[in-house]
């Protein structure tokens, strides 16, 4: 049997099985529609529209066979809505692999004679017109999973279509009535899917803009009127950012937190003054959400904002949204707050901690959380590696030193490891000068948790100094903690001890 001939068996096996009583029989051949046309392209090319055969042997007995038409025949009838919701759901998968396969073709047309190519144009055109509204019926679609499936990879649609004439817009307005499905789970997909969907590099017409045609806005017009210089089109950034404010103000507390997650990656894409004017507004709204969570995922996705329209725009409702989150009740929302300062230190830079923010900071050291205490003494440290040596000394040291002489040992204690932490951050000459004196001080503490928390910090910065002032400072202290009352002091100054002789000894 020839290839020909065996391609054309194949297809009909397949089209039996798309037609077959069984749904789930139609809907693993609606599952793998989609791919079988992208390879059919794949292998034929043009060929698919009987288009170039009599250039390629190899193909001339498929002259004859619109391999393109039978599939999307096949594609129509497992999108129709008398289909099971398990079959209809993959109507967009497929739409995304008609697409590329089309874009395709369109690369592989090089080699076509000038008709050849106006011809080529022209059936995937046809083709397009006819895909399109198989896509926007499934924002249509009854079935609530049906059109989550159609917002979770619209991003993939658009960008699959963006090459191929009139496709935009069409796609983006149902884009946009998916950001206004009844459904908050397809509203919350369809939010996560904005910024990829932004970021396509194609124009389309505004909304509601008449020039478009009459019917551009619903998804179902490729032609409009055809305006060949752009001079009305916009990017599709500039068209979705006017949507912002509107999910800003959803019911649904996934979707507020979807859009605070990816709505500052449009910043680039629009520009400093379109940022400003259009960007900008609904993010400080975000800021001031009633969910924390949503507070806390503007926060985390700040950066792309603030490289676009600077600090000092943000400064003034950003500091209150952090300090409304460092005193929530949840303490996993406070944590979450403190593993982002250091991402806020490293965008916004040392402008950004006034007194509060640094107040907040080493506040933190008395959280009644352990966890949280722990976090805020690595934060403290990893402001130092980033702001530096001496605006840790000016501006967090001199307050870790104040939290040392609170009268709650808890307190004490933690400002001791952060003290420690912070002085692996900083330079050897300020540690020594600045928070070995100190550090040394507190194996005086009346508490043994405090004292035995100096030697286990005096392990982890003993290492950073030279030999004299380990064998000038440190061992006496450890020596005199070797013989403490508490048997728990003793245990920790020996083992640090041992552990930096064995350090320095490895050093000569």
């Amino acid at each position: 049997m020839k290839g020909a001939e065996l391609r054309r068996t194949h297809l009909e096996y397949f089209a039996n099985l798309c037609n077959d009583d069984v749904p789930m029989v139609r809907r693993i051949a609606s599952k793998n529609l989609g791919r079988l046309f992208y390879t059919v392209v794949d292998t034929l090319g043009a060929a698919v529209f009987f288009i170039g055969n009599s250039n390629n042997n190899n193909n001339s007995n498929d002259a004859n066979y619109n391999y393109s038409s039978t599939l999307l025949n096949l594609y129509e009838l497992l999108a129709g809505g008398d289909q099971p919701d398990s079959v209809r759901l993959h109507t967009t998968e497929n739409c995304v692999c008609f697409g590329k396969a089309m874009a395709l073709m369109l690369e592989q047309s090089s080699s076509l004679s000038s008709l050849e190519k106006e011809e080529l144009l022209s059936r995937i055109d046809e083709l397009v017109k006819r895909i399109l509204p198989l896509i926007a019926a499934t924002i249509d679609d009854r079935s609530w999973r049906v059109r989550w499936t159609a917002a979770s990879k619209f991003a993939d649609v658009v960008h699959a279509f963006k090459t191929l004439h009139g496709a935009m817009d069409a796609l983006v307005p149902n884009y946009e009535k998916l950001l206004q499905d009844p459904e908050a789970e397809v509203r919350t997909a369809a939010t996560y899917n904005l910024s990829e969907v932004a970021k396509t590099e194609a124009v389309v017409y505004p909304a509601g803009w008449s020039g478009a045609g009459s019917d551009s806005d619903n998804g179902m017009d490729i032609d409009g009127n055809d305006d060949n210089n752009n001079t009305h089109r916009i990017p599709v950034a500039r068209r979705l950012v006017t949507r912002l404010v509107g999910l800003t103000e959803d019911d649904s507390v996934n979707v507020r937190a979807a859009l605070a997650m990816v709505a500052t990656e449009l910043a680039p894409l629009l520009g400093r003054d379109a940022s400003v004017s259009n960007l900008l507004p609904p993010m400080l709204l975000l800021l001031r959400d009633s969910s924390s969570e949503v507070r806390l995922n503007i926060i985390s996705s700040l950066s792309l904002l603030n490289d676009v329209i600077g600090t000092d725009l943000l400064h003034q409702s950003l500091l209150p949204a952090i300090l409304d989150l460092a005193d929530d009740g949840k303490w996993r929302i406070r944590l979450a707050v403190i593993e982002r300062i250091p991402l806020l230190a490293k965008q916004l830079g040392s402008d950004f901690f006034d007194d509060r923010l640094l107040g907040l900071c080493v506040g933190w050291l008395g959280d009644d959380i352990s966890s949280i205490r722990e976090a805020a003494a690595k934060n403290l440290q990893e402001l130092t590696s980033l702001l530096g040596t001496e605006w840790s000394v000016k501006n967090l040291f001199p307050r870790v030193r104040h939290v040392m002489e609170h009268p709650s040992y808890l307190r004490r204690m933690n400002a001791v490891q952060a003290a420690a932490l912070m002085a692996t951050a900083m330079d050897v000459n300020s540690a020594q000068n600045e928070v070995l004196p100190i550090l040394l001080e507190m194996h005086y503490d009346p508490v043994p948790n405090v004292r035995f928390n100096v030697a286990k910090g005096l392990g982890i910065v003993g290492a950073v100094f030279d030999r004299s002032v380990y064998q000038g400072q440190i061992i006496p202290i450890l020596t005199l903690m070797e013989n403490d009352p508490d048997r728990d002091v003793r245990y920790f100054a020996s083992n640090t001890k041992e552990l930096l002789s064995v350090a320095f000894e490895k050093s000569t």
